[in-house]
């Protein structure tokens, strides 16, 4: 191959080859190295190899004597943290199919036949045959069971599924991913649901976005090598994920040419599903490459005949059965049969009708009160909320009128912000800007003061009757400062970081932290500087105003012990916070990682930060008081007054500028005071999963239904 045709191919210039041929490149940029192995069209390991030397990595070992590759450390690691990703991708979906009674009592039966041929690619390419050669047609017939057997079967290894709203298309997905992993050889792929509406291919590249979903799900993986490359990326790169894209029609409207056209520029193997309208809109000028492409069929009444009985001790579904069996040309048999041809459905009237203390599922066949199929299925929706909210021993209960008033909030709220996932860390995110600062600085501010008058009583009983007096005057005071103060560093934040701080994803070690601080220590340190910087210039036109807090104060009269104590203590903070990367270490890999548990390790890591900088402040206002006071002034009034600067320091360092303190003010404080949530907000969210209205997706919640969601922001 010259050095044009692979110039052509990669979409580099011909300089860039040359100088790579020729080695006057030595450090290329990660991007350019992909876009060369797309080109190349080179296998997995061969992928992971040239990616690693590129990336300044040891290269794989030496062939033995007997001329059989040695495994190398890299390709050991690599085979480790797959087997580990496998383990908690599986916990997951077998957690998820008992949540959802998939197999209580036996899975519907979900079939597909082959999609029309415009919305496919040629028989030869998914056949993957040379050049010249034809290729005959795959009997691409199938039902649930077989799916596993059924995709291997497709030399591409490339399938797009589709099928109308609750046809069945997320039930596949999460069997093909069991099915596959119980097949699976050790170091194998493992395979992986996306949800693709939270894509945007013209800002991300495919395989960046897998990475970071990765990362988001499965923390673990957000590890370094010495490239600074997390471990989700050389999975990635590797070809260690078979990514199972769910929701090719969520992608927000005029991206959907985009992304197809980014997925035909891999060679990944994946499984896409989608509803048929969206995909077919574009995969009629061009299909997804070499992709085989099937459509779910709807269900039969035998379906339902041999279902519904067995899902309740009850008989009332018998005679709306008969009904549609004996009598399908009536209209009340030609409405409900139009609505119970798909899994979504059904399993809406089961929860509704099959419990015995339940409704009468025979009102299904009033054409009085229902219409047509819209009228049936908008009951169905409406009603499945209620019933399963209903009251049940052993069950928490809910406020009915709240429960409807907190999942619509919801629900809008995702809808504001475009996408189908409900993250913690983004609740109120999508308030005014004026309106976050004010409740971040609100919080705070009442914190902070609360915290000074406990203090102060403190003081009072250690015999600082003075100061202790002067504090609980103060603090309010200096509350409002505070409040002044972490509302302008969110502002900072969000001018820079944007409308949500995104959590922590490390857990605090003493041994198995970071062992290479680098940039992340540079940058830290950087905003510690930032705030001093701020701070001293605040305190300094404070005084230089004649306004003057209390506890700056009792370092010295005047605007410039302000501008002293920015100066010190915001590079000393920088230096901490950069310093305690040392002691943050990724989370296993191994655990399946959700929602709930991303939350409490960021609530033990934030905490234990804010602790140790709040203490860091203390001393640093102590040893200040004691240098411009003297010993006995420093240690005995310096610490007390620096136990109240920690204090605020923590409370703001929380508040403003991390994903947990985002949270509390926001989600736990603010929200529900309005009503728009409950206070038990994660019992709330945990609980719904249970009932069946959400789900997990790795660190994030969903509706289990798009339906569901859709309905809800009516």
């Amino acid at each position: 191959m010259t050095q044009e045709v692979l110039a052509e191919r990669s979409d580099l210039s011909v300089r860039t080859i040359r100088r790579l041929e020729t080695g006057q490149s030595a450090n290329p940029q990660v991007e350019t190295v992909r876009l060369l192995a797309d080109a190349l069209r080179l296998k997995p390991d061969e992928r992971a190899q040239l990616l690693a030397v590129a990336a300044g990595q040891t290269p794989p070992d030496p062939p033995s004597d007997n001329g059989i590759p040695l495994v190398s450390s890299f390709e050991r690691g690599l085979a480790e943290a797959t087997d580990d990703l496998a383990h908690a991708v599986r916990a997951r979906w077998e957690r998820e199919e008992e949540l959802r009674r998939i197999q209580d009592p036996f899975p519907l039966p979900v079939r597909w036949q082959l999609a029309p041929d415009d919305v496919m690619d040629h028989w030869a390419n998914i056949c993957r045959a040379a050049p010249g050669e034809s290729a005959t047609p795959l009997d691409l017939a199938g039902h649930l069971p077989e799916i596993a057997d059924f995709y291997g079967r497709i030399p591409s290894g490339r399938l797009v599924v589709l099928g109308r709203a609750g046809s069945g298309k997320s039930v596949l997905a999460g069997r093909f991913v069991l099915d596959m992993l119980r097949t699976r050889p050790r170091a194998g792929a493992v395979p992986v649901v996306f949800s693709l509406g939270s894509w945007n291919p013209t800002t991300t590249g495919f395989r960046d976005w897998l990475a970071g979903r990765l990362v988001r799900d499965h923390p673990g993986l957000s590890a370094t090598g010495r490239d600074g490359s997390t471990l989700a990326c050389a999975l990635v790169e590797a070809g260690r994920i078979l990514p199972v894209l769910d929701g090719f029609d969520e992608l927000a409207e005029g991206l959907h040419r985009a992304a197809l056209d980014a997925l035909n520029a891999t060679t990944l193997p994946l499984l896409l599903t989608s509803r048929p309208g969206e995909y077919a809109t574009v995969a009629r000028s061009d299909a997804l490459t070499a992709a085989a492409a099937v459509s779910l069929t709807d269900l039969t009444v035998s379906d339902l005949v041999n279902y519904l009985p067995r899902t309740s001790g009850a008989t009332g579904w018998e005679p709306v059965l008969n009904e549609l069996r004996d009598h399908p040309e009536h209209p009340a048999s030609v409405n409900l049969r139009a609505v119970l041809t798909t899994p979504l459905m059904i399993g809406l009237a089961r929860a509704i009708y099959s419990d015995p203390a339940g409704h009468d599922p025979q009102e299904l066949l009033d054409t009085d009160r229902f219409d047509g199929q819209y009228a049936l299925e908008d009951h169905l929706l409406s009603s499945f909320i209620p019933t399963v909210y209903r009251d049940q021993p052993g069950r928490r209960r809910w406020d009915p009128d709240g429960v409807q008033r907190w999942l619509r909030y919801l629900a809008r709220h995702l809808n504001r912000l475009g996408t189908r996932d409900l993250t913690w860390w983004q609740l109120g995110s999508t308030m005014r800007p004026l309106r976050r600062l004010f409740v971040v600085g609100l919080v705070a501010g009442v914190a902070f003061a609360f915290a000074a008058g406990l203090v102060a009583t403190l003081m009072g009983g250690l015999g600082f009757e003075t100061e202790a007096a002067d504090a609980f005057t103060a603090g309010p005071l200096d509350g409002l400062a505070a409040a002044l103060a972490v509302g302008l560093a969110r502002g900072v934040g969000l001018a820079f970081g944007g409308a949500a701080i995104k959590p922590f994803r490390v857990q605090m070690r003493l041994h198995g932290g970071e062992r290479r601080l680098g940039v992340r220590f540079i940058r830290r340190f950087m905003v510690g500087v930032t705030v001093g910087l701020a701070l001293a210039g605040g305190l300094g036109l404070a005084g230089v105003l004649g306004i003057h807090f209390w506890i700056v104060g009792k370092l010295g009269p005047g605007p410039w012990y302000g501008v002293l104590a920015g100066l010190v203590i915001g590079p000393l903070i920088g230096l901490v916070w950069g310093l305690m990367a040392r002691f943050e270490a990724p989370l296993d890999v191994r655990t399946a990682v959700n929602p709930t548990d991303l939350l409490t390790t960021n609530r033990a890591t934030v905490i234990f930060q804010s602790v140790v900088l709040g203490l860091v402040s203390a001393v640093a206002y102590g040893v200040m008081a004691g240098l411009m006071h003297g010993a006995r002034y420093g240690l005995l009034h310096g610490v007390s007054y620096g136990l109240v600067l920690g204090l605020a320091v923590g409370l703001g360092v929380t508040l403003s500028l991390t994903a947990w303190g985002q949270w509390l003010a926001l989600a736990r404080i603010w929200l529900p005071l309005h009503r728009r949530l409950p206070w038990a907000l994660i019992a709330f969210l945990d609980d719904a999963c249970q009932r069946g209205v959400l789900r997990h997706v790795g660190a994030v919640y969903q509706f289990r239904h798009a339906r569901l969601h859709d309905h809800l922001t009516g």
